[in-house]
């Protein structure tokens, strides 16, 4: 194949999914996707796109500028292309959630641009550098703790707090709130205080939230990954995504994990559901939301690490491959 013929494959799969897109159960709707540079973020601003959607893919690293996080080879735009190259209309628009007028002037640019917005999805964090497992309360270093604090909860209530009287103007809006485990498995310890804290908050909000916007027809839920193979966390593992089961001898529960797509799907499958009322209110993992919606991971697999988790803190023998 000349270099040409390819490029016009490739083009022509685009305009494929760009009509697809259009037809999609989720064409017409605007969604903001807070925390959109990486992982569960990006995967879920994608899938919406896929569906139709217009995405505002919101973070700190762009390509003049990168975050704390030090990760400057996944940015925004980055988000946005991925967007359009699924079918969708990515915009990738550069904000600190910690930063109330930097929201605003991102809900104001999305109300000037379509006089609406029909799902938020609040992914920020950012805090994993930042934890000190087995360290007791009081000798964790108190900017570390408060930090965690800011990016996973504080960020979240700002960026609800600007973004939903925009979204509360037409029935049947959505809230997601992305964390790390579900009310049930987060009843343990989390051996660690303040991320207990900050990924506890996001189901408490969604609760919350889902009690304040059932009068007005709209949805809020708390989602979250199994084990997640993240950039970050293959990185942190030094591995790939092609090489990703050399580290199941290594790693406990690593063949349980799953990749960004699997609750991305999950979400974009709530998202486009006309009965997700349902689930106002409650916290999903992404192998209730594959089960539910009839869904599996890249590979074709349906891992269920919380299920492995639940079977085992009740005393049981589970075997791996019944919850993959």
């Amino acid at each position: 194949m000349t270099t040409g013929e390819s490029r016009g494959a490739a083009g022509q799969r685009a305009g494929t999914r760009r009509a697809e897109a259009a037809d999609g159960p989720l064409a017409g709707r605007v969604a903001l996707v807070a925390g959109a540079t990486r992982g569960a973020g990006r995967a879920i601003a994608v899938q919406l796109g896929a569906l139709g959607a217009t995405v505002y893919a919101t973070g700190r690293t762009t390509r003049e500028q990168v975050s704390e996080m030090g990760r400057p080879g996944e940015t925004i735009e980055e988000t946005a292309e991925l967007i359009d190259a699924a079918g969708g209309r990515g915009i990738a628009v550069p904000a600190d959630h910690l930063v109330p007028d930097r929201v605003r002037e991102v809900v104001a640019r999305i109300e000037r641009d379509h006089g609406r917005l029909d799902i938020l999805v609040n992914d920020v964090w950012g805090g994993n550098s930042l934890l000190d497992f087995d360290t007791r309360m009081w000798d964790v270093d108190l900017d570390r703790g408060l930090r965690m604090i800011d990016l996973g909860v504080r960020s979240h209530i700002i960026t609800s707090s600007i973004a939903l009287p925009l979204l509360v103007r037409r029935p049947g809006g959505l809230v997601v709130e992305v964390t790390d485990g579900t009310a049930e498995t987060n009843r343990g310890f989390r051996e660690n205080f303040y991320y207990d804290l900050a990924k506890n908050a996001p189901l408490r909000m969604a609760y919350l939230l889902g009690e304040e916007l059932a009068d007005v027809k709209c949805t809020a839920v708390a989602v979250t990954p199994g084990f997640i193979r993240s950039e970050e966390m293959l990185d942190h593992f030094g591995l790939t995504e092609e090489t990703w089961r050399d580290g199941i001898p290594r790693q406990e529960h690593w063949a349980l994990s799953e990749s960004p797509l699997y609750l991305a799907r999950g979400v974009a499958a709530l998202a486009a559901d006309p009965e997700r009322d349902r689930w106002n209110g409650k916290s999903l993992d992404s192998g209730r939301l594959a089960r539910e919606y009839r869904l599996t991971d890249a590979d074709g697999s349906r891992p269920d690490v919380w299920g492995y988790i639940l079977a085992q803190r009740a005393g049981e023998s589970p075997e791996v491959n019944d919850y993959r």
